[in-house]
């Protein structure tokens, strides 16, 4: 099935749907799904900025925060891949619920291990390996959630997408920051003890506060099995392949990603630590780039869906990710990379409500924890090799060096919709799930 046939069958999909009729509407199970969404990735940002710093004051070595950001990040691939199919079985809600208490001890462990008996870098490896392996699963079952709590609410996918990504902007805005404050106040580790109450607490959100289906509601349509677990897997792949604009989505956002992580994990802490001052210059410059990402999502859901799609994606992307590496390599100084991080999170947040709403309207309902495991494995499966590769750019070419190599290679990927035929089904036409 090509993306020219994949989407009328994805709006038939939705126009059966529609006709069971919409349950009561409550919008309390969105609130609460948005607030554990704040809560969660608030702690992310704190593993985020507080695993590198501890490898870099365990070790000194950007090579080894490298390893760790990858060994972090390819569970987080092979759950994306295999975890779809699980997610339908478990349902829901207790995936988010025990893939946030997994994360929680986890991440509880590093700490807990290094002030007691001493961590050995292997056990950080593993126990960072664990945390991702059940990131990506809760990730996609509150990310499926998303559109059935929207239509319980009452409102548009496109909103509901603007709010998801706006609450999740806002907590990367605040908790970049509070994280480098509290590792310049209380240390890497006890940031680390932090993170793992922000998963407890967002379990017991979840869990308390959001279901499946509302009493009365039928089964999601997603509950259906079509066959055997690898059946359903190979569904959820080909379904991706086949749908050439989604596809090619996912191959540009890979690539992205895997840059980001370069950037997050290696570059910016090793800047840090070398010409800006420590780790509160990362939560400024992560902040700043969150509060302008914020800002996007939110401009997104007041006009950005009823702008022709394809040039609003990629004028953001041309204007989200290489000014920021270039800047760092060329221009000395925090403030200079401050005021660029404020303009390419202002590009950055309009992108994943974009590609979030074009998802919901290209995948039938039934489809979604399959194909959106799928995506999401495809978009997160370069980025160990990004953190790995910036790790060992640094190590052996320099900061400057690798900086501007992952400037360019953003460039050139950015511009890829502009020569890429699939982009041009996206056509100019204002976002329809809206």
């Amino acid at each position: 099935m090509s993306a020219r046939t994949a989407i009328p069958h994805a709006q038939k999909q939705a126009d059966a749907a529609g006709t069971a009729g919409p349950p009561p509407r409550d919008r309390r199970p969105l609130g609460v799904l948005l607030a554990a969404n704040v809560v969660s990735i608030t702690g992310n940002m704190l593993t985020v900025v507080a695993v590198p710093w501890f490898v870099l004051e365990t070790t000194g070595s950007a090579a080894r925060a490298g390893l760790v950001a990858f060994a972090a990040t390819v569970p987080v691939v092979i759950a994306a891949i295999l975890g779809g199919p699980l997610i339908d079985r478990l349902g829901y809600t207790v995936t988010g619920v025990v893939s946030d208490v997994v994360c929680g001890l986890a991440m509880a462990a590093v700490p807990l291990l290094h002030l007691t008996v001493g961590l050995r870098y292997w056990e950080l490896l593993v126990l960072v390996g664990v945390s991702g392996l059940f990131h990506a699963p809760g990730e996609t079952a509150r990310e499926v959630l998303m559109p059935r709590l929207a239509e319980r609410a009452g409102t548009t996918i496109a909103r509901a997408s603007s709010a998801y990504e706006s609450a999740s902007r806002g907590a990367r805005m605040l908790g970049a920051p509070l994280a480098g404050v509290l590792i310049s106040v209380m240390g890497a580790t006890n940031a680390l003890l932090i993170d793992a109450v922000t998963f407890a607490v967002s379990a017991v959100l979840v869990g308390a506060g959001v279901r499946d289906r509302a009493p009365g509601e039928p089964a999601p349509a997603s509950s259906e099995k079509s066959g055997s677990y690898r059946a359903e897997l190979r569904e959820g792949f080909a379904y991706l392949v086949a749908a050439r604009l989604l596809f090619a989505i996912v191959a540009m956002v890979m690539v992205t990603n895997a840059l980001d992580q370069a950037w997050s994990a290696v570059l910016l802490p090793v800047d840090a630590r070398e010409h800006l001052g420590g780790s509160v210059s990362i939560g400024l410059v992560a902040g700043t780039f969150g509060g302008g990402a914020l800002i996007g999502s939110l401009l997104y859901g007041v006009v950005g869906h009823r702008l022709p799609q394809r040039g609003l994606f990629i004028g953001a992307f041309l204007l989200c990710g290489f000014p920021r590496t270039a800047v760092a390599a060329f221009v000395p100084g925090l403030t200079p990379l401050i005021v660029t991080c404020a303009v390419c999170g202002l590009a950055a947040g309009v992108l994943n409500p974009m590609i979030g709403t074009e998802m919901v309207r290209l995948v039938p309902e039934r489809l979604r924890s399959r194909v959106f495991g799928a995506v999401t494995s495809g978009v997160l499966v370069a980025v160990p090799l990004g953190g790995l590769l910036g790790g060992y750019l640094v190590q052996y070419g320099g900061l400057r060096v690798a900086m501007a190599t992952v400037s360019a290679v953003y460039l050139v990927t950015t511009l890829s919709p502009l020569v890429l035929p699939a982009f041009r089904q996206w056509g100019d036409a204002p976002s329809r799930a809206s």
